[in-house]
């Protein structure tokens, strides 16, 4: 596992992207958006485990710097859709896709059962973690 996080640290940030000062929860509401699509904040806060306020913060600070853009649903004008910004789209694609190939072609050879397997232990792995935290 260190090596993994080791590994994925390494990732050099893209000079277009230097300026922003990314944060590591940028980077996973980035994460979500590209792989995932567009998404609400309430959505987003799920995904992420905070509260919806926090994503609010999250995403008006890289909606103010061009990074993302807040639409209204056309199902639902009271809420609002986060996307990334279209010309920040091949970047951040070019930026976080090295980790998402090598999780598919890690993952490829593996049955749905094997899949979930791994996924389960993972998320074990993570609470155990957040419990020996508490």
């Amino acid at each position: 596992m260190p090596r993994i996080v080791g590994r994925a640290r390494r990732i050099p940030v893209p000079d277009e992207l230097q300026s922003l000062a990314l944060a590591p929860r940028h980077l996973s509401l980035l994460s979500y958006l590209l792989f995932d699509g567009p998404a609400t904040v309430n959505d987003l806060a799920a995904r992420l485990e905070v509260a919806p306020t926090t994503v609010s913060l999250l995403v008006g600070e890289l909606s103010r710097k061009g990074v993302l853009e807040r639409r209204e649903d056309e199902l639902d004008r009271r809420r609002r859709i986060v996307s990334i910004a279209e010309s920040w789209t091949p970047t951040i694609a070019g930026w976080l896709s090295r980790g998402a190939d090598a999780w598919r072609q890690a993952l490829a050879p593996l049955t749905p059962a094997e899949r979930l397997m791994f996924l389960d232990t993972l998320r074990s792995y993570e609470e155990a973690m957040a419990d020996a935290e508490e």
